[in-house]
């Protein structure tokens, strides 16, 4: 009899047929894992939202300097007196209403070097950083203003990214 039932009890057991679930100890630990991993994951998405309001801007920044350019080219080389609504005339998706750099909106702000032989754009990010491509008689900048932060690398110039 005490055999009988010894290898019932070990037949079931190996084949599985009393294991209804999961312990609790398996519960926590899976718990644990994936809280681990949540950990490690989350922070990487928060940062992407900065990360594309900085590539909207540098964008916009990007679109502004094709229309200065194109701008020249039909004043015979001259960036004198370029304002905004001239370049939405040339380009219509750049904003005619500038950024305000104290209250951190986002737009596009463009002027002239008192040279008149090169210009200087600065767009803000909905992030508060400032994008800049500044073009002194052909030399070429990129600036940003916020090291390390969405998409400004640590050297602050952002045409290599």
């Amino acid at each position: 009899m005490f055999l009988q039932n010894l290898r019932a009890r070990l037949g079931a057991r190996l084949s599985g047929d009393s294991e209804a679930g999961f312990t609790l100890i398996e519960l926590l630990v899976v718990m644990l894992i994936l809280g681990i991993l949540a950990a490690i994951a989350l922070p990487a998405f928060f940062n992407q939202r900065d990360k594309a309001g900085d590539s909207k801007a540098k964008e916009n920044a990007h679109s502004a300097q094709v229309a200065v350019e194109t701008y020249a080219t039909e004043n015979g080389g001259s960036y004198k007196e370029v304002s905004l609504a001239k370049l939405h005339k040339i380009e219509p998706t750049i904003s005619e209403t500038p950024g305000v750099a104290a209250t951190k909106t986002e737009g596009i702000i463009v002027g002239e070097l008192e040279t008149g032989k090169g210009y200087e754009i600065q767009s803000i990010s909905s992030t508060g950083n400032d994008f800049k491509i500044i073009n002194k008689s052909g030399a070429m900048e990129y600036k940003c203003t916020v090291k390390e932060v969405g998409g400004c690398p640590a050297n602050e110039d952002w045409s290599k990214g």
